[in-house]
């Protein structure tokens, strides 16, 4: 014979259930608002270029090409509403060489 005092408490309570359920739901509500958000900023006048390439970046995991032919600079240019030539740009500042300061001229 099965002792039932061993289940007790093991399955949680339809209420509790249901607050669950609805702290899910509006978590992912909050993220997907959260994700519109920043998907809004992509196009924003307000972001530098190259504000708007780097959240691009974050929101699709993804960085941005070396090459100055790669197809996804296009695309890039188009979700953030930047000329291919601003993406250019900000590609070439983003992989120029870096020149150490000399301590010693300052």
């Amino acid at each position: 014979m099965i002792d039932v005092r061993s289940y007790h408490g093991a399955v949680a309570d339809s209420g509790s259930l249901a607050d669950r359920r609805a702290q899910v739901e509006h978590e992912q509500q909050q993220r997907l608002q959260e994700r519109q958000q920043q998907i809004a900023l992509l196009t924003s006048r307000l972001s530098t270029p190259e504000e708007r390439i780097r959240l691009w970046e974050k929101l699709h995991a993804l960085t941005l090409p070396r090459s100055p032919t790669h197809k996804l600079l296009r695309i890039i240019a188009e979700h953030t509403e930047l000329s291919l030539e601003q993406v250019l740009e900000v590609q070439r500042r983003s992989f120029a060489p870096r020149i150490p300061q000399n301590p010693a001229a300052t």
